[in-house]
């Protein structure tokens, strides 16, 4: 383990701090004007299908109606990326075509990480093949809570170089890491063997997103910021519905990491239905398009 690993793992954080920053971000949205904030907002998403029912044909479509979005909402821009299944590659990245919405991939047994190395490794080498721009995947968080770092670092590193140069984003689970402690350190773990953005939740588990995993995530993306001078990005997943919400996580990354880091470059936020309800507030009266 690196000297760098070793100073950060260990690095204190105030509960007071974070709290005033949470309050905070709570109650800005309740003091601005929000809709040029839920227009850039808008632009961050990750638009996403991980069911279990998905198909060529439902996915197909979605990915049709995500690139086609400009011709009826011609004011905003669209999406930052969409999110499938690995064996949905083909058909998203052919409904997509020339739109400029990423294409994500989940891989590497999403959403357990419960398989063999070799086999995380070989879906997200596949993945990248056929055409993903980003790869999501999880940490082993069994492994990483009986503490076999070590483990944890040479399997990220592993996956990291299977994905080449494709963005890559490591989910933490946060909901099952037990406390703030190891959400820090499971962060700096995944940002030092390669991630591209560290991210809360599959979405899949009890607990998903919260303020509090995010102030802590991004209190260790600015922590690595200052040591190595690398930007990591951030992406909150999971329960995010409202409106109100997505701003509360707005308001953490722009008061922990500057408005350098509010660019689909480093902060997205994924979801399902939090892009229907943006549009909502932003177009009343207009049906539901996603």
């Amino acid at each position: 383990m690196s000297k760098l690993y070793k100073k950060l793992l260990n690095h204190d954080y105030s509960p007071g701090e974070m709290g005033e920053c949470i309050a905070e971000a709570k109650r800005i949205p309740g003091q601005v004007e929000r809709a040029p904030l839920l227009r850039e907002i808008f632009s961050f998403l990750d638009l996403t299908s991980l069911n279990t029912s998905d198909s060529a044909g439902t996915i197909g479509s979605f990915a049709e109606r995500t690139a086609l979005f400009n011709y009826s909402f011609n004011d905003i821009s669209n999406v930052a990326a969409l999110c499938v299944y690995p064996n949905f590659v083909k058909v998203a990245r052919e409904g997509l075509g020339s739109s400029g919405v990423k294409l994500a991939v989940v891989a590497a047994s999403f959403p357990t990480a419960q398989t063999f190395t070799e086999v995380k490794v070989l879906e997200t080498s596949m993945a990248v093949r056929m055409g993903a721009d980003e790869i999501d995947i999880v940490i082993p968080v069994g492994t990483f809570l009986e503490g076999a770092l070590d483990k944890v670092i040479d399997e990220l590193k592993e996956i990291r170089e299977a994905a080449g140069n494709t963005t890559l984003k490591v989910i933490l689970e946060t909901g099952l890491l037990k406390d703030e402690r190891n959400i820090y350190r499971a962060s700096i773990i995944a940002m030092e063997s390669g991630a591209d953005f560290i991210k809360t939740s599959t979405g899949k588990s009890i607990v998903s997103a919260t303020p509090e995993a995010a102030w802590v995530m991004c209190r260790a993306i600015r922590d690595y910021y200052n040591e190595t001078g690398i930007m990591i990005g951030f992406k909150p997943a999971g329960g995010i519905v409202t409106p109100e919400d997505a701003l509360i996580y707005y308001f953490i990354v722009k008061n922990m990491l500057g408005t350098k880091w509010l660019t689909p470059d480093y902060f997205r936020i994924g979801a399902s239905r939090l892009a229907n309800n943006i549009l909502s507030e932003l177009y009343p009266g207009k049906p539901a398009y996603f």
